[in-house]
């Protein structure tokens, strides 16, 4: 790779750490080319992107990054990332119950570093649009009791006049 590829790739992987909601680290070795396919494929689905990155080049990119960033990036090393911190970790994670050859190591929010575990509680998370249709549902739930009552003395006025007519006609 040439040192301008290098600069290249740790630009790249610079604008991954600072945009990212979070970044899934993990080791692959032994996994074949239809199991990379396949959790690519998932992870594009979720929104989320999976690459094989250099451990240097991530040292590089994370200059100034405490001990505890570093320390993930050892061995061979591929990141999960998407700008939604749960669709990443939610999919990884599913993933590494399935294949044991694919192991979590850690993961990146910002400055907070989290561990396996960490990233296993970040995927029983509810995703961000999750979360947003909620919002929706309690915000949508007041205005349609509320349209509900007002609408409700004329539905009634309506029936007993319909009950009337019904009445007379028989």
């Amino acid at each position: 790779m040439e040192r301008a590829q290098k600069s290249e790739a740790i630009e790249v992987l610079k604008g991954v750490f600072e945009n990212a909601g979070a970044v899934v680290v993990t080791h692959y070795m032994g996994m074949t080319v239809k199991q990379t396919e396949d959790l690519r494929g998932r992870l594009r689905a979720e929104g989320a992107t999976f690459k094989v990155v250099k451990n240097t080049l991530a040292q590089k990119a994370l200059n100034g990054a405490d001990g505890g960033a570093l320390d993930l990036f050892k061995g061979p090393v591929a990141i999960a990332y998407g700008p939604d911190p749960v669709s990443a970790a939610k999919v990884s994670t599913q993933y590494a119950k399935e294949n044991d050859k694919f192991i979590i190591i850690g993961a990146m929010m910002g400055p907070q570093i989290l561990d396996a575990a960490g990233v296993d509680a970040l995927a029983k998370l509810p995703s961000l649009d999750q979360l947003r249709a909620k919002i929706i549902g309690v915000l949508q739930a007041p205005a349609t009791k509320v349209a509900a009552v007002i609408q409700a003395p004329a539905a009634q006025l309506a029936r007993v006049l319909n009950a009337y007519a019904t009445k007379d006609a028989a």
